[in-house]
């Protein structure tokens, strides 16, 4: 399992933070315009006042075995909120199969932090998977599926989405080794893309992550 510290119980700058009060801190992390104009980012306070590309580097050190990836065949405004979900639970990649742009406005400028790459094809996509010997677990309630709250997710592996509406293509559940299903009670057919992918990441963290 991967250790980690637990995160913060909350944060307590949400709105941001102003310049920094009094002698400035030392530390080649630090970007001396936050600093001297305050920061309002998107980021918790441990990354309060950092650049970029340190918060990026210090990610790096801690980031989950785990990657996402999403079909893009018609835009889907989920994309963003994905990654989103993924920037929260230290994702190592998000993988975008299909069309290169997405919009990126549920992002919530996290993809500035978030490893994500680009694949034409399904196929790519295998490619990089059997390449880096990462299992493909799909997400989606079809025939054959398996519920989420029995499955138990390699310590390594691609969890793959497919878009809102349609959901996975017929060649990405061929793709997959597994197809595992979220639970529900209610009428609705499905719950939200975005909501279906933050679930799932959240059950890849409560079974191989343990906190100090």
């Amino acid at each position: 399992m991967t250790d980690a510290a637990p995160p913060p119980s909350h944060e307590l700058s949400t709105n941001g933070v102003g310049p920094w009060p009094g002698e400035w801190p030392e530390g080649a992390q630090y970007d001396p315009d936050l600093l001297r104009d305050g920061d309002t980012r998107n980021v918790i306070d441990r990354y309060r006042y950092w650049r970029m590309d340190a918060i990026v580097a210090d990610l790096d050190t801690k980031r989950h075995p785990f990657h996402v990836a999403i079909e893009n065949w018609q835009h889907d405004m989920n994309i963003g909120s994905i990654v989103r979900s993924a920037n929260a639970f230290a994702a190592d990649t998000v993988h975008i199969v299909g069309r290169r742009r997405w919009n990126k406005r549920g992002a919530m400028v996290t993809d500035r932090y978030q490893h994500v790459v680009h694949h034409p094809t399904i196929a790519d996509l295998v490619a990089f998977s059997e390449q880096q010997r990462l299992p493909i677990i799909g997400v989606d309630n079809v025939p054959g599926s398996v519920l989420i709250e029995t499955f138990d997710f390699p310590a390594s592996c691609i969890m793959l989405f497919g878009q809102e509406g349609p959901g996975l293509s017929e060649e990405a559940i061929a793709a997959c080794e597994a197809v595992v299903e979220i639970s529900q009670f209610g009428s609705t057919r499905s719950i939200n893309a975005s909501a279906a992918a933050a679930v799932a990441m959240h059950s890849w963290v409560t079974q191989h992550v343990t906190f100090r």
